[in-house]
């Protein structure tokens, strides 16, 4: 039996990048979120199902997400900002592997916390400018992590999991992103 001490099964994560290795095809997952305009500028989001390892799955629930835009922008603010959402994903990602990375490496944590900022000139999104950039100007992610290892090996943990990070990924490098009217 696998002693799991951070709540990570690295065993099975190990074994799946094994398998994986030798059925590319079964490595190439769709994951899925649909939106639905509600009022204004607030929208609510669905996700439910994605495709992996060959065939369609579901997530035990759907989970349903509001996304809206502060009283400070004349809307309701229902919900957090489409573009906070990134950060979301980002923290999450992150995070997540840190755990993952410290379970593989036989460090045990106490807590892991992370913050997550974007700097954010929005005279672009209003087009107040046409020269800002209608996305973040920076992020800055900034751990705190109470851990059995010294900050080298901590430090270590946290590059290691932003190496390993699809959101990192996909917000620091380019992505093909196809948009189609039905």
């Amino acid at each position: 039996m696998t002693t799991v001490t951070n709540g990570v099964n690295v065993q099975a994560l190990i074994d799946a990048r094994e398998v994986l290795k030798g059925a590319p095809d079964a490595a190439q997952f769709t994951w899925r979120a649909s939106a639905r305009w509600q009022n204004g500028v607030h929208s609510r989001i669905k996700v439910q199902s994605y495709f992996g390892l060959g065939e369609e799955h579901n997530h035990k629930a759907e989970s349903e997400f509001d996304a809206d835009h502060p009283d400070v922008f004349a809307a309701t603010d229902n919900g957090i900002t489409p573009i906070e959402y990134l950060l979301v994903g980002l923290a999450s990602c992150l995070t997540a592997g840190v755990a993952s990375v410290a379970e593989n490496r036989g460090i045990q944590l106490r807590s892991v916390e992370s913050t997550v900022e974007g700097a954010h000139d929005i005279r672009g999104i209003l087009g107040a400018d046409s020269d800002v950039r209608n996305g973040y100007n920076d992020i800055r992610v900034t751990f705190t992590i109470d851990a059995d290892a010294s900050r080298q090996e901590i430090e270590a943990l946290v590059a290691q999991s932003q190496k390993r990070s699809a959101v990192f990924d996909a917000l620091a490098n380019p992505t093909n992103i196809i948009v189609e009217v039905a």
